[in-house]
């Protein structure tokens, strides 16, 4: 759930700033000099809302227009046929998404995910990015998400969050307004603006020019933001893409992951576990040279049966603790004593494929072992020697990691805990003074500036009031059944059933995605 503390953190910042800018306003002494002055910095204050507004940027503007208006003009063209096919597309999306939230609705328990958002301030939509969380064979992918910060957003990822929510917006509206001007629209100016915790842009046109031209230049006007968002997008899938190219002189990767932090609470801590440094090369007889060999080994563990290993009858016999079987809840067999922290229960088939089990040391009957499912993996030479397998719980995976301190780590739980608790990088340092945090930073950001960026691409595009899709829908078919349908009337009323169908779909991805994360 949300912290407290951080509600009312907020809630107590914006009471300050709210009573302050009252206080002043009402000043006889202050009143004119504030007034001057928020006007002069181009600031307006409202509860819960900060805004600020400048044309310093504008001789930019046009500076651009004048070089490049032959470039702009290809550019925004390409943007106007991306924004048309991404206003009908969005329809697929979000029914998809919708259909897939409700098929989860009535076979499994909601579960949180991280992701991030959509519009360039507040929505609560995202889009799915790639990260070192669990793959899709794990959690149900999805085109767009909710998210909510504090529930299903980290806390400490809420940095990552809001910097890439006003970059996005940023980037969207300086499409509209670079699109504005070129086709001769005034530009009042850009602003930054802060609603509750939500940073967004916007940008200031002349209204009365945006409706004198031609519905095709209007629709460059308004499918500019999402080709400006769909483009970041593709920019940073490329950044990520070559992220090991631009760390080369600093980082090398390919040969396993560096552990970057563990959890306190995680069960992978302990004298023999995994600490902060180390190189993992191999999870069980899976290798794993980067974070994308890291899931899938976890992924594949613990979605096959747990693995076993050959030992000889000899060992057997020498290590073997006789004592009791017997079954657990599960059906499951235990044969060790319960609080013991070192053995383990294990089963194998004898000669006459009889199934025994006996209570083993843990590392000494594992280590310096090969894998095996079978008895036939094992046979090797004349030495007799059986495939031993651990007897766990159901879920649980007995699992050996192979990493940079001498003696392999041995790990009994859940897979999908080590997702959790132990954060991951496929960059290494050549120097000990880098930090082996600063590319999980970069690669955790731009994963979330392509997510944002690309659901801001997506949502915006939908046809629902209030949203560019909105005004895409209109310019549309003002360009294309104005001389189709003599009738305005019937046009108009096409173009309010379709932003109603989108409002609608819309509208249901939103509040049954809160449902799923509230509850």
């Amino acid at each position: 759930m949300i912290p407290v503390l951080l509600v009312v953190a907020v809630v107590g910042c914006w009471t300050a700033v709210y009573l302050i800018d009252l206080v002043l306003k009402s000043s006889v002494y202050f009143k004119d000099s504030y007034e001057d002055w928020l006007e002069h910095n181009g600031l307006s204050i409202s509860p819960f809302h900060i805004k600020w507004q400048t044309a310093v940027f504008n001789r930019a503007f046009y500076s651009w227009r004048r070089k490049k208006a032959r470039m702009l003009y290809q550019w925004f063209n390409f943007g106007m046929v991306f924004g048309v096919i991404a206003m009908f597309s969005s329809f697929f999306i979000l029914g998809k998404t919708l259909m897939q939230t409700l098929a989860q609705m009535m076979t499994d328990s909601p579960s949180s995910s991280y992701t991030s958002s959509l519009s360039s301030s507040s929505s609560p939509l995202s889009s799915s990015s790639t990260s070192s969380s669990p793959s899709s064979s794990i959690h149900r992918e999805q085109v767009l998400q909710v998210v909510v910060p504090g529930i299903n957003l980290p806390i400490n990822q809420v940095a990552y969050f809001f910097t890439a929510v006003l970059i996005s917006g940023v980037i969207h509206e300086i499409g509209h307004g670079m699109a504005a001007i070129r086709e001769q629209v005034r530009f009042n100016g850009f602003g930054i603006f802060l609603f509750t915790i939500y940073p967004g842009a916007f940008v200031d046109l002349f209204t009365t020019h945006l409706q004198l031209i031609s519905p095709v230049q209007q629709l460059r006007i308004f499918c500019a933001g999402i080709w400006h968002n769909f483009t970041l997008a593709l920019l940073g899938i490329l950044a990520l893409v070559l992220l090991p190219v631009i760390f080369l002189p600093l980082y090398y990767a390919g040969v396993g992951v560096l552990i970057t932090e563990v959890a306190e609470d995680s069960p992978a801590i302990g004298p023999r576990g995994l600490f902060v440094g180390d190189l993992i090369t191999y999870l069980q007889d899976c290798p794993v040279t980067n974070v994308q060999d890291w899931n899938e080994c976890l992924d594949n563990i613990a979605s096959k049966p747990q693995i076993g290993y050959c030992i000889s009858t000899s060992t057997l016999q020498q290590l073997s603790i006789p004592v009791r079987a017997y079954k657990r809840l599960d059906g499951s067999i235990e044969c060790c004593n319960n609080h013991s922290l070192t053995d383990v229960c294990f089963s194998y088939r004898n000669n006459l494929n009889k199934r025994l089990h006996g209570c083993l040391p843990a590392r000494k009957a594992v280590e310096a072992t090969k894998v095996c499912r079978t008895n036939k993996d094992c046979k090797k030479g004349s030495t007799a020697s059986f495939c031993i397998v651990p007897s766990l719980e159901i879920h649980t995976r007995l699992m050996k990691v192979k990493h940079s301190s001498q003696i392999d780590t041995l790990y009994i739980g859940h897979p999908l805990h080590l997702h959790y608790m132990v954060s991951v990088t496929s960059f290494i340092p050549r120097f000990n003074f880098l930090s082996i945090d600063l590319p999980v930073i970069v690669e955790t950001f731009v994963k979330y500036l392509i997510s944002l960026s690309g659901a801001l691409a997506i949502g915006n595009a939908v046809p629902c009031f209030a949203l560019d899709g909105q005004w895409i829908l209109n310019s549309f078919l003002d360009a294309t059944l104005a001389s189709v349908i003599g009738d305005n009337d019937v046009k108009d009323l096409i173009g309010f059933f379709i932003l109603l169908g989108g409002t609608v779909l819309l509208a249901a991805n939103v509040t049954l995605g809160l449902w799923m994360v509230a509850a």
